[in-house]
């Protein structure tokens, strides 16, 4: 056991686990190991529907690209009165799965706005690639105040494209 004292703070290395230690010994989680997080797994977005817009590949090496599909937005959205239902039901959808995730806050309405907007524009502007409009999102929510709040721009970026992805999918598989 490795131990170095943090003032009044201690902390003692065992294996691969951390033990934080203070004099506080009476608060319930006082010693309690910390283990390092596993990496994130990271997956590309893949489509449950059968694929509408690949033909099947030639070449057997080829099979595994042609199970992947783009997610990309369907081209009817792009029509300004479609592109502002949609954007209309990513800023209810959104907040509504913020107030549930995490706790109601003010922080949420802002972030269902902008992110709603920023969409409303890449939908304007015939964008249909999710990872360009998750980039631009990014770039806009950054503009909100975090300080108060349990998420921040890329988690709130990324939740609202993976409901678009999930009404995609819904869209997809009822045609």
């Amino acid at each position: 056991m490795i131990s170095l004292s943090l003032g009044q703070l201690g902390v003692a290395r065992f294996a691969s686990s951390f033990v934080l230690s203070s004099p506080l010994s009476t608060f319930p989680f006082a010693s309690l190991p910390l283990r390092p997080l596993p990496p994130p797994s990271l997956s590309p977005l893949r489509s449950q529907s059968p694929p509408h817009s690949h033909q099947l590949p030639q070449n057997p090496e080829d099979e595994d690209d042609a199970q992947l599909e783009d997610l990309t937005v369907p081209p009817h959205w792009l029509l300004p009165s479609n592109a502002f239902q949609e954007s209309e039901w990513l800023r209810v959808t959104l907040h509504k799965w913020l107030d549930d995730e995490y706790c109601p806050e003010e922080t949420n309405v802002e972030i269902s706005k902008v992110a709603a907007r920023s969409y409303y524009t890449s939908l304007l502007q015939k964008q249909t690639d999710l990872g360009e409009i998750l980039l631009r999102m990014v770039r806009e929510l950054e503009s909100i105040s975090y300080q108060e709040s349990f998420h921040g721009a890329f988690s709130s970026a990324n939740a609202a494209i993976s409901l678009i992805a999930q009404r995609i999918e819904e869209s997809c598989q009822a045609t």
